[in-house]
Parts: C-alpha cells; structure tokens; sequence
C-alpha cells in the first residue's frame, strides 16, 4: 500500500476513535448515534453543492449502502442493549476486515499477497479479542449475535461504498447523497423503537457530538471512501479498524479506562498485523 493512503488511513482510524469516544461518554447511546447520524447532514449539503452529481451507475451503489448503514446502525443499537460498548464495538468491528476480504477473495476476484492477507487475519484476531475479555459482562448472547451481524452490516456497505464510489463521478458527491438519504431514514429506526423524542434533544444535550462528532465522522468515511478508490477495500477496511488501539489509548488517559496486560497484547497483535499490510 502506498505511504500516502496508509498514513491518510491511519489518521482516519484516529479520527474514528475521537468520535466514538464521544458516544462512548454518553450515555444515552441512541442520542449519540442519532447526533452522528443527523450530524452528517451539514456536511454533506456542503460537499453536494461544491462536487459533481453523482453518476447514474452508482445510483443504486448509494440507495444500497444507505440501507446498509441502517442495517448497521439498527444492529449496533440492538447490540447495546445486551452488551456495553467495549465489548460490542471491537467484536462487530474485529468481523468486518475478515469478511470484506473473504467476500473479495472468493467473489470478487481481488488478488491479495499471504502476508497481506495474514495482516487481515491478525488485525481483526487482535480487535476480536478485546471484545471477549471480560465475557462475563455479556447479559446474554444475544451481545455477541448483534454485534456479529453488525460486522456483516460494516462488510456490506464497505465493499458497495468502494465499488459505487469508483464509478461516481466524485468520491465525495457519492459519500454526501449516501449520508443523506441515510439521515432521512434513520428516523424511522427511532419511531420503530419509540426513541423519536432524542432528536428534539440532540439541539439540548447532544450539540458537541452533532456537530464534532458528525463532521469528523464525515472525514473520516471522506478519507476511507477515496481510500477505497485507491487500494484494495479488504486492506483499507483492516487499517481502518485499527482506530480501536488510539480508542483504547483515549480511553486510558480522557477517560479513566484501565490498561491491562490482555490490552497491551492485544495492541501488539493489532500493531503486528499492521506491519504485514505495510512493509511486506
């Protein structure tokens, strides 16, 4: 992979991580997502206005990778209420990387290098781990089922976000219609669940996160999203994961998270695989 995207990668995984720490200090999960969600809209009006429109082959690219966000947004949410977030999030974002090049491999025709997918597989079993120590916070199965099928979710809209995005006319205009059609959706998440009141308080109790949190979330896939056009998708979706080891670094020193060996392993494992995407 070639330096620029890695390093635009990596700052996009940290980016990821300043954001998610955002929600993760909240405590009503459902207005958190709900800010990122709606948060995206500004954003995105910007980006529209001042790119190209779409093309009309990654038309449907775009209605299906808004229904995929939703797919994912509602499992995530689900998955919250079985599991708290360190052990939800790393499990459905440990799945994605393995999926993405599995689906690439055997359907896709992408040729990946052994070390390459080796990389793969050491950052996703490095990101999966954290998620199950302490397993016994789990209230059930049902934790583990969601956030499993949340990363099946992250693996659908990663591989259609990278195919619509290289035959759009602009990467960005792609991205902004995709956000939009998304924020307009999600409402109905919310109504289906009786949570409908949360967007009348995202102006009172959840300002930061909608306008930090959604306009740094909107780099963030900005920069994947052209990553994508770039590199090979199951490659970028791996280095993009590895924002759980600046989450966990966050989270040790704003957050008053503790550092165990388990995570320090853990992060050495993550930081290997990413050797493998880089250097061989």
């Amino acid at each position: 992979m070639p330096l620029n995207i890695f390093l635009l990668v990596i700052l996009a995984a940290f980016l990821h991580a300043v954001w998610n720490a955002m929600i993760k200090n909240e405590e009503n999960k459902y207005l958190a997502v709900t800010a990122i969600v709606l948060g995206h809209v500004p954003a995105s009006i910007f980006i529209i206005l001042l790119t190209p429109a779409p093309s009309v082959e990654s038309i449907p690219f775009i209605i299906l990778s808004a229904l995929l966000h939703i797919g994912y947004e509602w499992y995530l949410l689900s998955a919250y209420r079985f599991g708290d977030l360190t052990k939800v999030y790393p499990i459905a974002r440990g799945t994605a990387p393995i999926l993405v090049a599995i689906v690439s491999l055997i359907f896709l025709g992408v040729v990946l290098s052994n070390f390459e997918i080796l990389g793969i597989v050491i950052i996703s079993l490095g990101i999966l781990s954290l998620g199950f120590q302490g397993a016994k916070g789990f209230k059930n199965r049902s934790a583990v089922i969601y956030a499993l099928v949340t990363g099946f979710f992250i693996m659908g809209y990663s591989i259609t976000d990278g195919y619509g995005a290289r035959v759009s006319n602009s990467f960005l205009s792609y991205m902004g219609w995709s956000f939009i059609l998304n924020a307009t959706i999600f409402p109905i998440i919310l109504k289906i669940n009786n949570k409908s009141e949360v967007i009348t308080k995202i102006f009172k109790e959840g300002k930061k996160i909608f306008f930090i949190g959604g306009t740094l979330s909107c780099i963030v896939y900005g920069i994947v999203v052209w990553g994508f056009t770039q590199a090979p998708i199951a490659l970028v979706t791996a280095l993009r994961e590895t924002s759980i080891i600046f989450a966990l670094l966050i989270g040790i020193f704003f957050l008053k998270d503790k550092f165990t060996l388990l995570k320090a392993i853990a992060t050495f494992i993550i930081f290997f695989g990413v050797a493998l995407l880089k250097f061989y």
